[in-house]
């Protein structure tokens, strides 16, 4: 009977990956239609007060976000609950650290270029569509921080904590491109 249980759990775990794959290769490609528009409607002009230094720095935070998932989720996976803690808190500090450079971006945007102009329109679709990403990544990695899903974490067992994690790399690799898109191309 262990065995049959044993063998339900490994169908199910992965059902539930390519299911997360799936979710994960659908929203890319609403990301890849966002960047495209950027240059069908923007071209490669940006605007000279766009501040590159902020969007370099909350990169960076974004980045070290990862690092902390990564590691948050390799001690899940150990069943270090004291060090999965302290890295996904980590994490969801410097995702929050990230909605707030986005939103200092947004007070300057909306000075420099509003959304009625097209790059305005453009930079606030793309930067808000991620941040809601973001935002979503965050209450999920919330989610397994609540004691009754640390409950149920034991080694080999985190799925809920592999899936969140998935998901908040997802989510930098889109910062990675659309950062460029952004920022830097001219």
């Amino acid at each position: 009977m262990e065995v049959k249980e044993e063998s339900h759990r490994e169908d199910r775990l992965s059902i539930n990956r390519l299911g997360l794959w799936l979710f994960i290769l659908s929203d890319g490609f609403l990301f890849i239609a966002l960047l495209t528009t950027r240059f069908y409607i923007q071209g490669v002009q940006r605007p000279p007060e766009l501040n590159q230094p902020l969007g370099l720095v909350i990169s960076i935070v974004l980045l070290l976000s990862s690092l902390c998932a990564y590691r948050g989720e390799t001690a899940a996976a150990f069943g270090d609950i004291k060090r999965f803690r302290r890295n996904i808190l980590f994490t969801i500090g410097l995702g929050c650290l990230f909605l707030a450079g986005v939103a200092i971006e947004w007070t300057e945007g909306f000075r420099f270029f509003p959304p009625s102009t097209s790059y305005g329109m453009v930079f606030f679709t793309l930067t808000g569509f991620h941040a809601f990403h973001v935002l979503t990544g965050i209450l999920a990695l919330v989610i397994v921080l609540l004691p009754g899903q640390q409950k149920r974490l034991q080694a080999g067992n985190h799925w809920g904590v592999e899936a969140m994690v998935k998901y908040w790399h997802f989510v930098d690799v889109a910062w990675v491109f659309i950062f460029p898109t952004l920022y830097l191309v001219s």
